[in-house]
């Protein structure tokens, strides 16, 4: 019993729908798919040319046999296969949204319309072409805390012909509502904790910014890379070199021969790129102009075997 004055504080455990993911997991599950609400707009603005706006409005675990009576029928009811962790999941279109979709492809205004109908035999073909598009947001958004390769295996309409899991195995349920011009539904992603369970333990805040700093230092890597690439530098081909008197040098005109040290056509010569010594090479014409060709990399060689006074040409 507690004394006097202190609540005894109860939390209330439902045998029957047991909690099996974390507040901190949820968490995690919930910003990976908010960067898949990101994606998913940005690719489905370009493909229907319309304003879209997708975002995760809430992530709940619940039973899949809540899942299945909480979604119209018919509905698009897509199964995906989450290679390389078992069994599929469930990606379920609003019939509002799949509609003003097909509807925009086609070539109308994708304007809202009371339809509730199955899909046609081509409408089930346009739908499969943008939940093929919408699974490679999803690789990306995962790819933090594994390389998921979803592939679409097949569409329903009704979700009775949908079973997955048992009726009473828990999932976890990500509803993005979907906004596509002036028309909105819910965008579902039912994961079921089987599919989850092997990579639980990487479903961590911590773990997931850590892979995503990771990924941040790849990516600004790539970006400085591709940004080097167009950099432009000095590359000078070294004839040789000779020591002479100042006062040779200031009496230097047009047409004078001055004969470099132990230099013939056959010598190897020296490239430079910017200030660094790289390689040896040989010279030559390609047609009729001047060239060389790289031979064996230098590695710092020092300056008095090179001679400390220069005659540079560059080609």
């Amino acid at each position: 019993y507690s004394s006097v004055g202190e609540q005894k504080k109860v939390k209330i455990y439902d045998f029957k729908r047991p909690d099996k993911f974390s507040k901190d997991q949820i968490r995690t599950l919930q910003m990976m798919h908010e960067t898949f609400a990101r994606l998913a707009t940005t690719g489905l603005s370009a493909q229907l040319r319309a304003l879209v706006h997708v975002h995760v409005a809430a992530v709940d675990q619940l039973t899949y046999e809540e899942f299945i009576r909480s979604i119209p029928n018919p509905t698009t009811l897509a199964v995906i296969n989450m290679d390389p962790l078992r069994g599929s999941a469930i990606l379920e279109i609003d019939p509002s949204i799949s509609f003003t979709i097909i509807d925009r492809l086609f070539g109308g205004k994708g304007e809202t319309a009371k339809i509730s109908r199955e899909l046609s035999e081509i409408e089930m073909s346009v739908m499969e072409g943008i939940i093929v598009r919408i699974l490679g947001n999803m690789r990306e958004a995962w790819s933090t805390v594994i390389d998921l390769r979803p592939r679409l295996g097949n569409i329903e309409t009704n979700p009775q012909f949908a079973q997955v899991v048992p009726p009473n195995d828990m999932v976890v349920l990500i509803n993005l509502e979907t906004k596509i011009g002036e028309v909105e539904g819910l965008t579902n992603l039912c994961i079921p904790y089987i599919t989850i369970e092997p990579i639980i333990n990487k479903l961590s805040a911590q773990y997931w910014y850590s892979s995503i700093r990771k990924g941040e230092l790849d990516e600004n890597r790539a970006i400085i890379q591709e940004r080097l690439d167009q950099v432009q530098i000095p590359v000078i081909a070294e004839v040789g070199s000779v020591d002479i008197s100042i006062l040779d040098f200031m009496n230097l005109t047009v047409g004078d021969v001055v004969k470099l040290e132990n230099t013939t056509t056959r010598s190897d010569m020296l490239v430079k790129v910017g200030e660094r010594k790289k390689f040896k090479c040989l010279p030559g014409r390609v047609g009729n102009r001047l060239a060389i060709q790289i031979g064996d990399r230098v590695e710092d060689i020092p300056d008095e075997l090179l001679g400390s006074t220069r005659s540079e040409q560059e080609y």
